[in-house]
């Protein structure tokens, strides 16, 4: 599993970056009537190996109304758009009822618990995917379409989120995303400041640690590729790293940043150049093009001049 991946999943490990990813963004009545305080992961004593497996998803459940709620959150971090997410997650969601039967969660007499199927995407490229399986299915006169799965999933788009869009009060899953959008270590010095502050209890060093390592070999290398980036152990030593270096850090960040500007600039005119040439373009093409180096960009830009049609622009 890459580092980012398996970094996210350790954050939604801890309870309370799940109770808080709920509370600040899921803005539905239902969450006031939710115990957070007995959110629990739900683990081998549930469901089998076959449903677990996916080291993507992380299933928790909490009290809501004095029944189980379940919260089946997947992180997908592919830099593509998936259009049938809906489909994944009705078979994940219907993998998880049948183990609910098969482990006598539910009875013969129960009505199954409710469950949120929650997508958090960390991807570049904006989410397009249908959430409903219903948009995905073709309509059927005469009475067909009574029968076609209706399941929605809640998305959460890291990327379009914006700073209004973030709670303002104390909530760590907002840090997290903040930590992910921030323009310069200054930004960075700022929340984790706060973090740390957050984190201060005995009880919480597991989470405060969590997100040390996540900074440390994600965030930073992503953000500074190349820079030597000192062993932590703590958010107090990240956050004196960061007041040391932040001069030559900002330099880079800003460069790094002008530098993927011009690609999506060169991206967005190439698209433009092979639509009024050829027509729209598909989405497998737009990501095909978003995701080349700007290297490659230029070798397009130039082949458009004498292609006859859109395989001929990608000749290598």
């Amino acid at each position: 599993m890459p580092d980012h991946d398996h970094s996210y999943r350790l954050l939604f490990s801890h309870p309370v970056m799940v109770a808080d990813l709920i509370r600040g963004f899921v803005h539905e009545d239902w969450v006031a009537q939710v115990d957070f305080t007995t959110l629990e992961r739900v683990n081998q004593s549930f469901v089998t190996d076959n449903l677990l497996d996916r080291e993507d998803d992380i299933i928790w459940r909490v009290r809501w109304r004095g029944s189980w709620l379940y919260v089946y959150l997947l992180l997908e971090f592919q830099s593509t758009n998936d259009r049938f997410m809906a489909v994944r997650m009705l078979t994940y969601v219907g993998l998880l009822y049948q183990e609910l039967v098969r482990g006598d969660q539910v009875t013969d007499e129960d009505t199954l618990p409710p469950v949120l199927p929650l997508v958090l995407y960390n991807g570049d490229r904006p989410w397009r995917a249908p959430t409903s399986m219903a948009e995905l299915i073709e309509t059927v006169p005469g009475g067909l379409e009574h029968y076609r799965p209706t399941l929605n999933y809640l998305l959460l788009d890291e990327g379009a989120l914006d700073e209004h869009d973030l709670p303002s009060v104390r909530n760590l899953a907002a840090a997290l995303f903040r930590l992910e959008r921030s323009r310069g270590p200054g930004d960075l010095r700022a929340v984790i400041t706060a973090l740390a502050d957050w984190l201060a209890a005995p009880e919480q060093t597991g989470l405060r640690r969590a997100f040390t390592v996540w900074i440390k070999r994600v965030l930073l290398p992503r953000r500074v590729p190349g820079a030597e980036i000192p062993e932590v152990t703590d958010l107090e030593e990240v956050n004196t790293m960061l007041s040391e270096r932040e001069i030559d850090w900002s330099r880079d960040w800003r460069e790094q940043g002008l530098a993927e500007g011009r690609k999506e600039g060169e991206a967005a005119l190439l698209v433009r150049q092979m639509e009024r040439r050829f027509g729209a373009l598909d989405e497998a093409t737009r990501q095909r093009i978003a995701e080349a180096d700007a290297e490659t960009l230029l070798l397009w830009g130039e082949n458009i001049l004498t292609a006859e049609c859109v395989e001929e622009v990608f000749h290598q």
